[in-house]
Formats: structure tokens, sequence, C-alpha cells
């Protein structure tokens, strides 16, 4: 059975769109591992349009799970990374007019630049992942950098079209996740996942951890944190139980 990852960088938009001090990511993470969240998961994005310097600071003191960052393959993030030490730190793409995360990071034509964020990260004893789409040459490219781990993009089969679509996108995540595990490389995978679309995806073998946020942030506005993570955890569940 899969991991569950919960991404807290939602509430801090909340917060940030008054840029008062409520709510408080910190009090997320708490409230998701009182509901069994095995990592939390946080964007220390460039522009620090929702999580901020300090919310790292205090999570990396106060988490007692594993403690994910994405964050670029920019100078500025991966000297924080290093001063930081979370236990994960995930490489992802990253576009000042983006909403969110638009697609994986492209490792393979970015594979010097890549490759070195990969090496300075463990240099400072930091697992490091990329964020990929479930794409052969990215695969190899990814085992090529030295990176321990991989996240497969799920955004394309969340946002499919019910039916065919949707069930190529799942097709492709369930080959990628078989050759990434053939490469000797850990399988997460994560973006768009919600409570009517997970439980296909937590099925695929081979897969280390979900990476879940935006819905469960949404879920978690009328039942909690606490009780949106249990939900969350007995989807992922779901195709193991029994």
């Amino acid at each position: 059975m899969p991991r569950l990852g919960v991404n807290i960088d939602h509430v801090a938009t909340i917060r940030q769109a008054r840029r008062t001090f409520e709510p408080d990511p910190v009090w997320a993470a708490a409230g998701a591992e009182l509901g069994g969240a095995d990592q939390i998961t946080v964007h220390l994005r460039e522009d620090r349009r929702h999580i901020q310097d300090r919310d790292l600071e205090i999570l990396r003191r106060t988490v007692t799970v594993r403690m994910n960052l994405e964050c670029a393959c920019v100078d500025e993030m991966l000297q924080i990374a290093c001063q930081t030490r979370p236990d994960q730190v995930c490489l992802v793409p990253e576009r000042r007019e983006e909403v969110t995360t638009e697609g994986g990071l492209d490792v393979a034509g970015n594979l010097s630049l890549v490759t070195d964020s990969v090496q300075r990260l463990m240099d400072a004893g930091i697992e490091v992942s990329l964020f990929i789409d479930a794409d052969a040459k990215q695969l190899v490219a990814a085992k090529q950098t030295g990176a321990a781990a991989i996240e497969l993009h799920t955004g394309t089969y969340a946002h499919a079209e019910r039916g065919a679509a949707t069930a190529r996108a799942l097709e492709q995540l369930v080959v990628a996740a078989r050759q990434g595990s053939d490469l000797g490389l850990l399988v997460d995978a994560g973006h768009g996942l919600t409570y009517s679309n997970v439980i296909p995806v937590a099925a695929i073998h081979g897969l280390r951890e979900l990476n879940i946020g935006h819905s469960i942030v949404s879920r978690s506005i009328f039942i909690g944190m606490t009780e949106a993570v249990r939900e969350m955890k007995r989807l992922v569940a779901g195709p193991f139980s029994g």
C-alpha cells in the first residue's frame, strides 16, 4: 500500500490572501499527522505565493513524520534546502505565471543542471526525487542524474475526460511505474489526485507514495484536516484491504 504524503501548500494560500497569520500551515501539518499522514510536503516557490521561509523553518523543527520539500533547480532554493535539510527534496519545474505546476521536469533536456542539483543535495545528506512525466526518456534521464526517486506527474490522468482517455493515461502511469522500478528508482506519484480518482492510482504496483494536497485541504474546510486525511488514507488502502 502506498504511503500518503499530504501537501499543505494551500493552507498557506488562504493565509496569504490576507497576508495575515491564519490559517497556519504548521497547525495543518499537526492535524494531518494525527490523521495518519506519512509525510508532509511543502513547495517553497521563488515567488513565495503560499509557503514562506518561516513556515519551512518551523515545520522542519516540528514535523515528526517525513518532510518533503518541493523546489526548483535554482541556486536560492538549493541553498535553502541544504540549510534546512528536509528528509527529501523533490525537484520540480516552476514558472511564475502558472497557477500550479503544469507538468514534469524536463530532466532529459536539462541533464547537466539537474544532475548538478541532485549531487549538491545528496552531498548535504538529502534524498532527492524528480517530478517527471510518465515518459521513458525522462525515466532514463532521471536514473542518470543519480536521484534515488521519481514522482510521476498524474495530472494527465486526473484531468483526462472520463473513458478511453482516462484509461490510456492510467496505463501510461502503470508502465512508467514498472519501468522506474526496473531502473532501481523509488516511484511516487502525485498531482491532481482527488477522493474520486485516487483508487486506480493507489492500486498501481510498485508505488511507494502518493502526494495529495488541494483535494485534502478543500475537504478539510468542511470536516477538519485530521478527518480529511483519514478519509484519504482509507481510499488509498482500499485496493489492499480484504
